[in-house]
């Protein structure tokens, strides 16, 4: 085996256009599923807005928790592989049909909101009970108690982990590929098919994916860094 800088030059302008595919993937893809994850998370805290303390506030409150919990639990323990399957060639069959590359970045973004909903959930149950009494005893609106005091110390506690998760997205936005999505992976295999050169390409996305990591852990840490201060 001979290593060909020729297929390296030859590669690259295909190797640019999957890198735009895969940043756009996981820019898109981290976006939802950091809101989704909030969205989750708060709608499991939701309270009852004007029904009496007691057994019905309880039920209240479980109406909307029952169904949201049913739904996260359903798509965090099904693999992302198959929900792009359904995703782009179920839909489809009910008049649901979209881009594989929107296709792709729902499914991953949907699909990490029920971890980020977890890493949200417990960073807001992180916060001092006494910041919660102290919102109660200034009488502010709960939608300033969240806005205001609880979310910005909560978002703090909470960095570290999300960018985890950023970095598990870029990992998995290969998968894309089997719904047609010309990322780097994508490119790579449909070059390799064209040329009959496989180690080349290969080696460029993986090395690839390596740095593209390594910085995104970099920026993770000085941001963490800036927050503690």
């Amino acid at each position: 085996m001979k290593w060909d800088w020729n297929a390296v030059s030859d590669f690259m302008p295909h190797f640019w256009d999957g890198l735009l595919v895969t940043l756009q993937a996981l820019a898109l893809g981290s976006l939802l599923s950091f809101t989704l994850g909030l969205v989750w998370a708060l709608l499991m805290r939701t309270p009852s807005m004007g029904v009496p303390p007691g057994r019905a506030k309880s039920r209240a409150r479980g109406i909307v928790r029952w169904p949201v919990g049913v739904v996260t639990e359903f798509v965090r323990n099904t693999p992302l592989l198959v929900q792009l399957f359904f995703l782009f060639y179920v839909l489809p069959e009910w008049g649901l049909t979209f881009s594989a590359l929107t296709t792709g970045v729902f499914a991953i973004g949907l699909h990490y909101s029920t971890y980020t909903m977890q890493v949200y959930r417990a960073g807001i149950e992180a916060v001092p009970v006494g910041q919660w009494e102290a919102a109660t005893a200034l009488n502010l609106p709960r939608y300033r108690t969240w806005a205001a005091v609880i979310l910005p110390q909560a978002l703090r506690r909470v960095v570290p982990a999300l960018g985890n998760y950023v970095i598990a997205m870029l990992k998995d936005t290969p998968m894309l590929m089997v719904i047609t999505v010309l990322e780097m992976l994508g490119r790579a295999r449909l070059f390799s098919q064209q040329h009959f050169q496989f180690t080349e390409p290969l080696t460029v996305i993986g090395v690839a994916f390596i740095l593209i990591s390594y910085l995104a852990s970099l920026l993770l840490r000085a941001l963490e860094r800036r927050l503690v201060r």
